[in-house]
């Protein structure tokens, strides 16, 4: 995987504020890079049932209602906070599950319902993360 995933977003400005998809763009990033994200729905179980997860990410547009359940019951289960996007392609392309061409588009997406992130390794990130979820 290359350093260029995912860099099709700009980024905030330094001194400006950054709305929560920005955060969670930073986030799942740095988690990917330090190889801390669980993707789809057997790997966030997994995470999710040893509680080695941070946070858990869902994608609204999931067409499965089981599968909804069961995260959202795992999370309530071990106190582990939920954030839901909108779309299940947009949280596949922030967990990098995409190939990026050579301008730095994202091609061939692949949905992704839900995101377990298990590991922070920066200070930086982790501030993020916890101002994500306050």
């Amino acid at each position: 995987m290359s350093d260029a995933e995912g860099d099709d977003t700009p980024a905030a400005p330094a001194g400006g504020p950054m709305d929560i998809n920005q955060a969670l763009q930073e986030v799942l990033k740095t988690a990917l890079i330090h190889d801390g994200l669980a993707r789809g729905l057997h790997e966030a179980a997994k995470a999710l049932d040893k509680r080695q997860a941070h946070m858990c990410i869902l994608a609204n547009n999931c067409d499965e209602a089981m599968y909804v359940k069961l995260v959202e019951a795992l999370c309530a289960e071990h106190n582990i906070d939920l954030l839901k996007v909108d779309d299940n392609k947009k949280l596949g392309e922030w967990a990098g599950l995409c190939k990026i061409d050579r301008e730095g588009k994202a091609r061939k997406v692949v949905a992704c319902s839900c995101v377990v992130v298990k590991m922070i390794n920066s200070t930086r990130e982790r501030n993020r993360f916890e101002n994500l979820i306050v």
